[in-house]
């Protein structure tokens, strides 16, 4: 087997989740760390027993023996820093959103492709066994056509305008920081709508506080997606079939609950130790052992995709971006 090192670019809070699960990973070297603050990058190697501190992004992308960086950065940095990454010619595994907007996520798919290195948006949940198995219950057809899927994720963070959540400047607001799971799971399983339906709360920054999204498809299909920090919720998504409804929890390990005129049905899928970051790590480096630069599971047209949707989205509710947009 062989091992890859890996590299953390920002050390924030969700680069603790992603190393914590890098560890389970026996393929995986945690090799470096690197912040614009050297005493937080030592602190985060020691913490998570990375091999290297770095205080400068650029020095350890300098660093020959790193092969995988996972961008872990304010949203309106993840452009600047893939390609700056996939210019020294290092794998890249960047955190959602993959971008701000359509035309930096288009420069970054552009740069994989001129350096012919890999590039990946880190989309966890599309790789975890709860959700492969609702994607082949759809393809089953056992339970009909899906007709609707509605999808939470909110939680309640107080208003404060120097939070990453409400600061527009790092790409702050409910849609690109947890709406886009909501998104996503309708364009997976439905796919692009015909019309998108938006409102959103505003907060004193312009960022989106909440936001509702209706898609709007042929044959009357449609997604109700709700996001935002004002409470929180059970975050639920439920898809509604012509004989039954199937619900999948944000929580890892939980039930498949199966609703059919026959009744109840719980199915238990194994998602697996840790916060199940692990299982896009792992698919990097299965694409990087077959030689790919792409992955076939989680596309950079997808991404694209993904990220046009959102940027629709954004226009209908007036979010906007200084210095992006």
């Amino acid at each position: 087997m062989k091992k890859y090192n890996w590299a953390i670019l920002g050390c924030g809070w969700i680069a603790e989740i992603f190393a914590s699960d890098l560890k389970v990973l026996d393929n995986a070297v945690l090799y470096a760390a690197a912040s614009r603050d050297i005493s937080k990058a030592e602190k985060f190697a020691e913490k998570f027993g990375f091999q290297k501190a770095y205080g400068s992004y650029l020095e350890m992308l300098e660093d020959d023996k790193v092969d995988i960086v996972y961008i872990a950065t304010p949203h309106t940095l993840h452009c600047e820093h893939t390609l700056l990454s996939l210019k020294h010619k290092k794998a890249v595994l960047c955190e959602k959103a993959f971008a701000i907007n359509e035309k930096e996520v288009q420069l970054m798919i552009n740069a994989s492709k001129e350096y012919n290195t890999f590039l990946m948006e880190a989309f966890w949940t599309r790789l975890v066994p709860t959700f492969k198995k609702v994607l082949s219950i759809i393809e089953s057809k056992k339970l009909g056509a899906l007709k609707t899927v509605q999808s939470d994720f909110m939680f309640h963070s107080p208003y404060n305008e120097k939070s990453r959540l409400y600061n527009l400047d790092l790409g702050g607001g409910a849609l690109l920081d947890i709406g886009i799971y909501p998104v996503f799971t309708a364009l997976e399983t439905l796919g692009e709508p015909k019309n998108i339906i938006s409102n959103a709360i505003k907060s004193p920054t312009g960022s989106d506080e909440h936001i509702d999204i209706i898609f709007e498809y042929e044959n009357d299909q449609k997604a109700y997606l709700r996001a935002g920090f004002k409470n929180d919720a059970p975050n639920y998504s439920i898809f509604h079939f012509e004989k039954g409804t199937v619900q999948i929890s944000r929580e890892m390990n939980c039930p498949i609950i199966i609703k059919t005129e026959g009744g109840i049905q719980e199915l238990k899928e194994d998602d697996g130790p840790g916060y199940g970051y692990y299982f896009e790590a792992s698919h990097v480096m299965e694409c990087l052992d077959q030689g790919l630069i792409e992955s076939p599971i989680l596309t950079n047209e997808f991404s694209l995709r993904l990220i046009k949707t959102l940027d629709k989205i954004r226009a209908k509710v007036n979010v906007v971006y200084p210095n992006h947009d």
